[in-house]
This record gives C-alpha cells, sequence and structure tokens, in this order.
C-alpha cells in the first residue's frame, strides 16, 4: 500500500512540475576576427656544382646484407599444407629454414606479412580460421628461428586466393599453403 501511494506521489509531481517556460538562450552570432598577414622570411637557394651532386655508389655496391625487396620475394616459396591441416611437414621445415635465414640477411629491413590460404572444402567461417591458424604455425616457426615476431604480420584469405581453380587433388593441394609477401 506504501509503495502506491508513494508511486502515485511522484508521478504527480513529475506531471505537475511539467516543462518551464523560459525560452532556451540562443547564442548570438559573434563578429569573425580577419586573420592577420605575417610576413614570410625569404628562403635562400643554393646551386650545387654538378661534380658534388653525384652520389658516392661504391658504399652501396652489392651489399649482401640488404637486398632489394623483389630478389627477396623471388627466393620466398609458399608453405604446404595437408587436407584440413595446419601443423608443418618437415619437408617444409625446409623452406621456412630458408625464410628465416633471408629475414636476418638479406631482407633484415623488410616486414613480413603471411598469408593464409585454403582449399574450396569448408565453410567460409572455417576456412578462414583454418587460413590463420596455417599462417600462425609458420610465425611461430619463424620466430624459432630468430625472427622477431614484431616483424610478422598474418592475414587469411580462406579459400578466396586460390592459385588453381581446377577440380583435382593436385589442383586443391596448390591453395592449401602460407604465401610470404614483404613490406617496407
Amino acid at each position: 500500500m506504501k509503495s502506491i501511494v508513494l508511486s502515485s506521489v511522484v508521478a504527480a509531481l513529475l506531471v505537475f512540475s511539467g516543462c518551464s517556460d523560459k525560452q532556451p538562450a540562443v547564442e548570438t552570432k559573434k563578429e569573425v576576427e580577419k586573420p592577420v598577414a605575417q610576413e614570410v622570411e625569404v628562403v635562400e637557394t643554393e646551386t650545387v656544382a654538378s661534380e658534388d651532386s653525384m652520389v658516392d655508389s661504391s658504399s652501396n655496391t652489392n651489399n649482401s646484407s640488404h637486398m632489394s625487396m623483389s630478389d627477396v620475394e623471388s627466393q620466398l616459396s609458399a608453405v604446404y599444407f595437408g587436407f584440413d591441416k595446419f601443423d608443418i611437414d618437415a619437408d617444409m621445415q625446409a623452406k621456412i629454414s630458408k625464410a628465416a635465414e633471408l629475414g636476418k640477411t638479406g631482407a633484415i629491413d623488410y616486414n613480413v606479412k603471411l598469408e593464409g590460404n585454403c582449399d574450396e572444402w569448408g565453410s567460409d567461417e572455417y576456412n578462414f580460421a583454418l587460413g590463420l591458424k596455417r599462417a600462425d604455425a609458420v610465425k611461430k616457426a619463424l620466430v624459432a628461428e630468430g625472427i622477431d615476431g614484431s616483424r610478422i604480420s598474418m592475414v587469411s584469405y580462406g579459400e578466396s586466393n586460390p592459385v588453381c581453380e581446377d577440380k583435382t587433388q593436385e589442383c586443391w593441394a596448390k591453395n592449401r599453403r602460407v604465401d610470404f609477401k614483404l613490406l617496407p
């Protein structure tokens, strides 16, 4: 009973208080100040003689510790996986070791993106998850080989990035892979 009376009193107070009769205050438009022009300092130019403009190329020739991005990418090959698997086979470990060696020597200035891919079997969600697990397995193997994990990013394309579209076992096997892409 007390709760009914209390509820009624609160409702009555809300109904009778209503909205105020005051009009909301609106700010008047202020005059915009005009920008003041500032003086700009004169920039002096300097001409370099043509014999002084040559870069010493003797220090940059064939530096084996810094290879071009395309040279390194041409030496990296995809890591392949079995059907519905994300563990690395012994024969694929050699490819990861080679990639890690390149990452420690010629590609030391680059980051790497691991692209996980799958064949067309399975749902989209399952294949995206499997592609990410494959990329993560390669990342863990590279870190175990001495590559800094902060240099490695991962992405999963699931079944959306096939290299072969035939309906054969050999073709599906080519699509179950992790590709290496270098980033500057």
